[in-house]
């Protein structure tokens, strides 16, 4: 059974940083593709900033030049350096798995609904 484990969230003022980590255990897969989502109250998970073990590091669109995505061969963690923030960042962060060569896409075009597996989320919240 695949495992993650988000940790790094919690609160800051805007302006400051933070740094989330995912590890992930318990999978099969030769490859796997790791992503860092966001959810706020009635709207849909955001995709982040994506991990694939072939192909590498991307980060979304939203979140470029702010936000770094990061492989951590240390720790064998997928990590989220968050920098700049924003009072709307405010959200739940989840990351999530799945096996690299899954579906028609890339790992770095995959949505919500390509992921099997997520982690419990961990909050973060940007005060003004």
């Amino acid at each position: 059974q695949v495992h993650l484990v988000e940790s790094g969230g919690g609160s800051v003022q805007a302006g400051g940083s933070l740094r989330l980590s995912c590890a992930a255990s318990g999978y099969s897969w030769s490859s796997i593709c790791l992503a860092w989502f966001r959810q706020t109250p009635g709207k849909k998970r955001e995709v982040l900033a994506t991990f694939d073990s072939d192909t590498g590091l991307s980060a979304g669109d939203s979140v470029k030049g702010r936000f770094t995505p990061v492989r951590d061969n240390i720790k064998n963690t997928f990590d989220l350096q968050m920098d700049s923030l924003k009072p709307e960042d405010t959200a739940m962060y989840y990351c999530a798995a799945t096996a690299s060569d899954y579906g028609d896409y890339d790992c770095a075009w995959r949505d919500e609904g390509d992921f099997a597996y997520w982690g419990q989320g961990t909050q973060v919240s940007v005060s003004s």
